[in-house]
């Protein structure tokens, strides 16, 4: 029986060197800079706050209110960008923060390690994106604080987590990229009329974020299994509670936006409360990462109670968009 568990061990190892052997291969032959591959300086992909493109497309929880469609158009385009510009503010800040896990991880890793190559293509790829995105922050004249006071105090430890517990670390990952990915996938498909620089940023974002939610995904899938039980438990009750928080900053208006535009509490508990369509598209981000950990039974019967509780849980086969 010890033969077979470490020859299925051996195949296992293989197939995850495979997959960070074509992931590293794909990060060398389709790759992206900021400055090179986005005409930054075009006329026509400069930004304008009062242009209509940045409204609120018909499906956003907010632009149903009746708030929103009662002000003038000149704002609802403004306040469309502003939302813009605070998650990319939000998600370069998090890419630091993966950067720094990746760095973090990768020093440890052994010789001949193939997570080590793939690592430094990933830290590479995610600097790219965040200089693209402060160069839009940058250029569109407005201002966003980026991630609270608390999860910024908080990702020290991330940053820790990546060397003395990785699985965790990565279901973080999973946590900040799925939901943008997910927003950003369903945008560049809606036909809608986008700005040009936006839908350049979205689509070589997903281009490569690909390949880094497959690393993390592929990671899980491999390591975990070998995690002892009280590791395995951590992941059970922890994960919940990181994959609400993250996707809450990405699919949410910040708190300085709140103030800003003035938007009144009682939209908000109306547009984001428990119930409404928001909180089933928050479900709907978090689709694949909640099915990923039911397939590598993280979710018991205990910690699906907090799935619930955190408003984050749908049954596996519920239909999505």
């Amino acid at each position: 029986m010890t033969d077979i568990v470490e020859l299925e061990q051996e195949q296992a190892g293989d197939r995850f060197a495979e997959v960070l052997a074509r992931l590293s291969r794909q990060s060398v032959e389709k790759h992206f800079d900021a400055y090179v591959d986005i005409p930054w300086d075009d006329p026509g992909w400069a930004i304008d706050q009062a242009d209509p493109r940045w409204e609120l497309a018909p499906d956003a929880p907010l632009a149903g209110t009746d708030w929103y469609r009662s002000q003038p158009a000149e704002t609802r385009s403004r306040l469309g960008l502003h939302l813009v510009v605070s998650n990319m503010k939000a998600g370069l800040q998090f890419e630091n923060i993966l950067e720094r896990g990746l760095l973090e991880y990768a020093f440890a890793l052994p010789d001949r390690s193939p997570e080590f190559r793939y690592a430094y293509h990933e830290i590479i790829e995610e600097s790219q994106h965040s200089l693209m995105f402060q160069e839009f922050v940058n250029r569109s004249g407005l201002d966003a604080p980026g991630l609270t006071w608390d999860l910024r105090l908080g990702s020290r430890a991330v940053v820790q987590m990546a060397r003395r517990f990785p699985a965790m670390f990565f279901v973080f990952v999973l946590g900040g990229e799925d939901p943008i990915d997910h927003v950003q996938r369903r945008t560049l498909r809606s036909g809608r009329e986008l700005h040009p620089l936006i839908e350049r940023i979205m689509r070589i974002h997903v281009t490569e974020e690909a390949r880094h939610l497959s690393f993390a995904r592929q990671y899980l899938r491999h390591h975990v299994p070998q995690l002892p039980a009280r590791r395995r438990l951590a992941l059970s009750v922890q994960a919940p509670v990181v994959l609400s928080t993250m996707a809450s900053v990405m699919m949410r208006p910040p708190r300085h936006l709140v103030r800003e535009y003035e938007i009144p509490a009682g939209v908000i508990r109306q547009t984001y409360g428990r119930g409404t369509p928001s909180r089933q598209q928050v479900r709907e981000s978090l689709r694949k990462v909640r099915a990923l950990l039911v397939e590598l039974g993280l979710v018991a019967p205990v910690s699906k109670r907090l799935w619930r509780a955190l408003d984050i849980w749908d049954e596996p086969g519920t239909a999505v968009s």
